[in-house]
């Protein structure tokens, strides 16, 4: 399975057991939405990179990862931390 094909799927995978329903889950395809995406990477200062899933938290990117560390155990584990704290913000992939 190619590495974005297995992303998206840990992605939706996430989404389908315990959501935190206090964040925005907001998926961007870059190919379909390039400007949207080169947008947030400037608005971030983030480098492209193919898949990737950022969270941003007060505006600004908490955490970034790519290619196969996009595992749905790895986005659990940030957003749980958060959790644990009681800190809650947007999250954009």
């Amino acid at each position: 399975m190619p590495v974005s094909s297995n992303a998206i799927k840990e992605y939706e995978y996430s989404l389908e057991g315990s959501p935190n329903n206090n964040l925005d889950y907001i998926l961007v395809k870059v190919i379909e939405s390039r400007a949207v995406f080169n947008k947030i990477a400037k608005d971030l200062g983030v480098k492209h990179e193919y898949p990737q899933f950022i969270f941003v938290k007060d505006k600004f990117k908490y955490w970034t990862t790519s290619h196969w560390s996009v595992t749905n155990e790895h986005m659990a584990a940030v957003l749980n931390s958060l959790k644990s704290r009681n800190k809650f913000s947007t999250f954009h992939n």
